[in-house]
């Protein structure tokens, strides 16, 4: 670890409002399913770097929170997308925690296995979220093409909201190889 967890006793006023948002929002609200700070009540993953900077922290963190818990973006589609974004950056961390929160979204473990091995779910419309998804990690764009079959499948807001987790999960697998140490395969 890089960079060392900071003890909730030894966050600045602009630092706990980070951390209370984070331990505190819709993160902690629902079902648990991966944990946010260790025993001693240090942020874990991508959050422990967030309190570097608590003005950009806050914004990152609120843009995480909107995207998992205010999109349109069906659960299991949205978990397919994060995943597929883990997947593409080898982020151990995104991956583990996202498949604890896509197995309660519905997906099961050969769903799973198909979005790490680069396969595609049976549903049209997750499909379509997967392959959108690919298109934007591979080549950081869509062609015309895909751009008319994704605001066709899901709506341009979707598509929106679609491209802005990309986006956000792989700066966090970014954020996560710098700071964790966290390394690919």
């Amino acid at each position: 670890m890089r960079l060392p967890g900071l003890p909730p006793s030894e966050l600045d006023p602009d630092q706990r409002a980070v951390y209370e948002a984070i331990t505190g929002g819709p993160r902690a609200a629902g079902p648990r399913l991966f944990d946010l700070t260790d025993e001693a009540g240090r942020l874990l993953g991508p959050f422990n770097a967030m309190l570097l900077s608590p003005p950009l922290g806050a914004a990152l963190q609120g843009l995480g929170a909107a995207i998992r818990y205010e999109s349109h973006l069906p659960a299991r589609s949205r978990e397919i997308a994060i995943l597929a974004v883990a997947a593409h950056w080898d982020s151990a961390f995104e991956w583990a925690a996202h498949v604890a929160v896509g197995r309660h979204a519905g997906l099961g473990d050969d769903e799973l296995a198909a979005i790490r091995s680069g396969a595609s779910p049976g549903d049209p419309a997750e499909r379509l979220v997967l392959e959108t998804v690919r298109a934007l990690l591979t080549r950081s764009t869509l062609t015309d093409e895909e751009y008319d079959a994704a605001v066709g499948g899901l709506g341009e807001r979707a598509l929106f909201e679609l491209t802005t987790l990309v986006g956000y999960y792989a700066m966090l697998a970014l954020q996560l190889r710098v700071f964790s140490g966290e390394h690919p395969g």
